[in-house]
């Protein structure tokens, strides 16, 4: 029997390609989008001001691009989309992302969801890094809101 970190390189690169079981829907609210406004200092009309936002480009208020990105790890019911629990794991560290395009606004109210597929994963001491393209859904869309790749570091 190997290492706990043996035993997830293992476990991980039987994964690879294989997408993951999509989260829950979740609800991007008004109050979500303010909340997240407020905290980054992007007040743009497009976000937080519901009327004006009605004669826009979009024809209502959407969500901020990096809320979208914020969330898709964190969805209910897909923590750490797409990887297993790890015998040994005692945290994952967010290490960056890759390619990240916004394809879709969100638009406030609208439902969205993640799934996760893992492209790679390589051990970097004594950790592993796994890169895992997310793409996040809008409900009763095909075009998707966000494609990107999540660099994660596994720590044990």
């Amino acid at each position: 029997m190997g290492t706990a970190i043996e035993n997830a390189l293992e476990t991980l690169s039987g994964q690879v390609d294989q997408a993951s079981t999509p989260t829950d829907w979740f609800e991007v609210t008004q109050d979500r989008v303010n909340t997240f406004a407020d905290a980054t200092l992007d007040q743009q009309w497009i976000h937080v001001d519901p009327e004006r936002a009605k004669a826009g480009p979009f024809g209502t208020p959407i969500a901020h691009g990096q809320l979208t990105m914020s969330l898709m790890s964190f969805l209910p019911g897909g923590e750490g989309v797409g990887l297993p629990s790890l015998e040994g794991m005692t945290m994952g560290v967010n290490y960056g992302w890759n390619r990240v395009r916004f394809m879709s606004p969100v638009a406030v109210g609208a439902k969205i969801r993640t799934a996760g597929k893992i492209k790679s994963v390589e051990q970097k001491g004594e950790q592993l890094e796994v890169i895992n393209e997310l793409t996040v859904e809008i409900d009763g869309q095909d075009k998707p809101a966000c494609v990107a790749e999540s660099v994660l570091r596994i720590v044990f």
